[in-house]
């Protein structure tokens, strides 16, 4: 009875790309000599193309299998609902594919600057970008949502932050970090750029979330955001000037000084107040369902006393 509660809160799309997880990791198992064809090794991607897409559902270690798919199932609960299953699917294929190809990159321009062929060798791969990637999308919709980080609550707007920094800490002190860094960075860094200028909202015709709470300063600490705004308005430069032209009249949208409807200001709460009550609304169907499979129990008790 507790498995299947267990596995009511999840969808068909989560279970079905859990699913695909488990089945790379046991199919690398049976048949390692896939691996090359598969996972993203620098060196062999210009004949494997393909392994820019495959690579970021591909898991080497049980613990990586492990991780990716409770988290895929977890943040899914989440983001899901809110978002839509044809969205979120969306997310995480733009945002797999895009986090390969900075990794790649990346490794091809460390290469020439240090003539190290580890950098060419290495072999990339798993979920764990996709996973950083969630944790953007929960600073977005539920930012005040407290989340559990080993025995720490921590709020969702500061999750993306906190795994950077211990992705960072923790490089310093093993050895395969060159293999996981890069793509939990990426990760982070790639769903924001989609989520900031690229995603459709479906409450407007904009795309993207060009609200101050979800600015590219809005990961790091207060006293960092005036260097780290100049930055930011690179990134608006380059990614949507021309959206920030017409956007701007809709920022710009004001009655006596008061904000319209559509405004950036007012979309931002509209979704956040979205996903308060799709919280709610999931909290309270799990608290029913716990009752009403309580109360079955009790009643199956009574009888077998009677």
């Amino acid at each position: 009875m507790q498995g299947s509660r267990f596995h009511a809160g999840f969808t068909r799309l989560c279970k079905g790309l859990a699913v695909v997880l488990v089945g790379g990791y046991v199919l690398l198992q049976i048949f390692p000599s896939i691996l090359p064809y598969v996972v993203l090794i620098p060196s062999r991607t210009i004949p494997f193309a393909w392994n820019l897409i495959t690579a970021g559902y591909v898991e080497q270690s049980i613990l990586g299998v492990a991780i990716s798919t409770v988290g895929l199932l977890l943040f899914g609960r989440w983001l899901e609902p809110l978002w839509g299953s044809k969205e979120f699917l969306k997310f995480i294929i733009v945002v797999n594919l895009l986090t390969s190809i900075c990794v790649f990159v990346t490794a091809i321009a460390l290469y020439y600057i240090t003539r190290q062929e580890s950098y060419l060798y290495t072999a990339f791969s798993g979920f764990h970008g996709v996973l950083s990637g969630f944790l953007v999308g929960l600073k977005q919709i539920l930012p005040d949502q407290e989340l559990s980080l080993f025995i720490l609550k921590i709020k969702a707007k500061w999750m993306p932050t906190l795994v950077a920094l211990i992705s960072v800490a923790t490089s310093f002190f093993t050895m395969d970090s060159v293999s996981y860094l890069p793509t939990v960075l990426f990760g982070i860094y790639m769903s924001w750029i989609y989520l900031r200028y690229f995603q459709r909202r479906p409450e407007t015709s904009h795309k993207g979330d060009p609200s101050d709470d979800f600015s590219f300063s809005s990961f790091f600490p207060e006293f960092l955001r005036p260097v780290l705004d100049p930055i930011a308005s690179l990134f608006h430069w380059v990614f949507c000037g021309r959206i920030s032209d017409s956007s701007a009249d809709t920022r710009g949208d004001t009655l006596d000084g008061s904000l319209m409807p559509g405004s950036d200001s007012i979309d931002a709460i509209r979704r956040r107040e979205r996903g308060a009550r799709a919280l709610e609304q999931r909290l309270a169907a799990e608290k029913l369902s716990a009752t009403g499979k309580l109360e079955g129990t009790s009643h199956e008790g009574a009888a077998e006393n009677v």
